[in-house]
């Protein structure tokens, strides 16, 4: 029940709208009724010429209106009917429309707010959750889930209520016309109830494991679309192709497995409801030949026990939406309960400017289980630059991606100016930080705008000087378009120079005081390397700047260099002077020298 309520949470926002529309569906519903009660005065007045005769006592209104139809000439009658059984099926239509239109709005409204709250969820996360999620997963939740759950809020709401009023008005007909039968049909209610339950079971579980494959599906696309360039340099098109048809195949089979049992479920329901009406045609046919009920009521009677089988086959694939919905909502709400690990605290301050000195005060860190850093002290001063170097896997990027908060230590501090930066809020500090790393993101915007990422206020004249301090104006201009030019899905359309050149534009028209360079040359041939650092050499001029490096060669004017291995501080010190002390430093700047 409680995951139900988180379900239908989703209704709240909309609740004005969905009360029309249910007052809408009130209408439309009883129209529906009127239109099969309409069978009563066509059969027994105007082509039998009889009188209408109900097997019991009607309430005085039900009562007066029969004995007002029973006094109209047969003729009369039929132009009366003429003319208002049109103008009932126009009553019906238009309430028909008005519910289904704003039931429908409801519906992409909830998807709307669904997908907002998911992306804010998503964006408000620290990095950390992202080391365990995949990016498939995720927009498998914000697309496939949530279309889901829109099925649910959007159709299934509207049978719920719509198909539930029908119930109740020919429940209400039937019995007023033969209670006793009523009464046995209720009884037997609970026989089309469990298979609905026992299949809706079912249909949780199916759902749930065809969510989770669409996900893999989804990720699959991700990681080979964005990395078709290694999938055809390495001859995997037919590799990828029978992976990707192994996944959808599995989800093929799911998918079918929850169609059938749905689709089984309507005949066999159907089937009960049949099996009961047949037994009934033969207890009333007995009065209607004794003339203790008309051919008319009979047919209302015998009508309206038929047209409950629909809105109860309804209501059971109502059943079905919500519990595949239920699967779907659970996977929602895993990320909308999310708490990030990185939080502002709630009295944070705005960190106004960067003047003496960065210190790592006994900072430790894990990634789950796993120890990365341990025990970091270290101070940097303003101005300076300092390389961090060591083996993969040794903590260095994780060293510098505490000081923009991406994670927190599990132990220490780091201070800024002798404030711990958890003091400030998170938007302060990352506005006093710029990063440039080894893999460059860029969108599929125009080059002007991934200049301005960050900065969107940025004038054209700006975003052109940051442009020639990267040199990156003289390859840009020669596009066609200029900086008005759209790069393509992660700035495809650029060597990967240009791409990085562009990367440390964004950064110069940011100006931050701190800059952090994770490797930003390690992936560029020699050429390229040399127009980039010479534009790096731009970037650092009056900043404090961390730079992780793979080729040692570029840090010797570098004010101190850390050599991080397994999480430590194991030296520090100038070049030179590192490579005196004959430690991890001179060993690992010997081997690429050699190389």
């Amino acid at each position: 029940m409680n995951e139900y309520l988180k379900f239908i949470r989703f209704l709240k926002p909309h609740s004005g709208i969905l009360g029309l529309a249910v007052v809408f569906m009130a209408l439309s519903s009883l129209f529906d009724w009127v239109s099969i009660a309409m069978i009563v005065p066509v059969v027994d007045k105007v082509f039998n010429k009889g009188t209408i005769i109900f097997p019991v006592k009607m309430p005085p209104a039900i009562d007066s209106i029969v004995r007002s139809i029973n006094a109209v000439p047969q003729l009369e009658l039929l132009n009366y009917l003429m003319i208002v059984i049109p103008i009932l099926f126009l009553f019906k239509g238009i309430f028909n429309f008005l519910y289904s239109y704003y039931m429908s709005d409801i519906g992409q409204l909830c998807v709307r707010d669904i997908r907002s709250r998911l992306y804010e969820k998503i964006q408000s996360l620290s990095l950390e959750y992202f080391t365990r999620k995949r990016a498939g997963e995720l927009i498998s939740r914000i697309t496939n889930d949530v279309k889901v759950v829109e099925n649910a809020l959007s159709y299934g709401t509207t049978d719920l209520f719509y198909q539930s009023f029908l119930v109740i008005a020919f429940s209400i007909t039937i019995f007023f016309i033969h209670w006793k039968l009523a009464l046995i049909s209720f009884l037997l209610v609970p026989l089309l109830i469990f298979p609905i339950v026992k299949v809706g079971k079912i249909l949780r579980k199916i759902s749930k494991t065809s969510q989770e494959k669409m996900a893999d599906i989804n990720s699959l696309l991700i990681e080979t679309i964005s990395g078709v360039r290694i999938v055809k340099a390495f001859n995997m098109e037919n590799g990828e192709i029978k992976k990707f048809q192994a996944h959808n195949q599995r989800y093929y089979k799911l998918s079918m497995k929850a169609i059938k049992r749905t689709l089984l479920l309507g005949p066999a329901t159907e089937l009960l409801g049949v099996i009961f009406a047949v037994l009934i045609l033969a207890w009333v046919g007995k009065d209607v030949i004794a003339g203790k009920i008309s051919f008319g009521v009979f047919m209302l009677f015998l009508g309206s026990l038929f047209s409950l089988i629909r809105p109860i086959k309804k209501l059971s694939q109502v059943n079905s939406l919500n519990q595949q919905a239920m699967a779907a909502n659970n996977r929602i709400y895993e990320i909308l309960d999310c708490i990030p690990t990185v939080v502002e605290k709630a009295q944070s301050r705005s960190l106004t400017g960067f003047n003496r000195n960065i210190l790592f005060d006994h900072v430790w860190f894990n990634h789950g289980d796993v120890p990365v850093l341990h025990d970091i002290t270290l101070e940097i001063k303003k101005g300076q630059i300092i390389a961090i170097v060591g083996p993969s896997g040794a903590g260095k990027t994780t060293l510098v991606d505490l000081i923009p908060r991406f994670y927190d230590p599990c132990e220490g501090r780091i201070l800024i100016d002798g404030e711990d930066i958890k003091e400030f809020s998170l938007s302060s500090l990352r506005r006093h930080i710029g990063i440039v790393t080894q893999e460059t993101i860029l969108f599929n915007e125009t080059i002007k705008m991934n200049i301005a990422y960050g900065k969107t206020d940025a004038s054209d004249e700006e975003i052109e000087e940051a442009a020639k301090k990267a040199y990156a104006h003289d390859f840009i201009k020669r596009f066609p378009q200029g900086y008005d030019t759209v790069i393509g899905d992660r700035g495809m359309k650029m060597s990967g120079g240009e791409r990085q050149r562009i990367a440390i534009a964004r950064a110069i028209l940011k100006n931050p005081p701190i800059l952090i360079l994770d490797e930003a040359t390690s992936q560029l041939d020699t050429q390229s390397e040399r127009i980039v650092q010479d534009a790096l050499n731009k970037l650092v001029e009056g900043r404090t700047v961390f730079v992780i490096a793979h080729r040692l060669s570029t840090i010797r004017s570098a004010h101190r260099i850390i050599v991080v291995e397994s999480g430590n501080i194991v030296e520090s010190g100038m070049h030179d002077e590192l490579l005196n002390k004959n430690g991890l430093y001179k060993s690992l700047y010997m081997n690429q020298r050699i190389q």
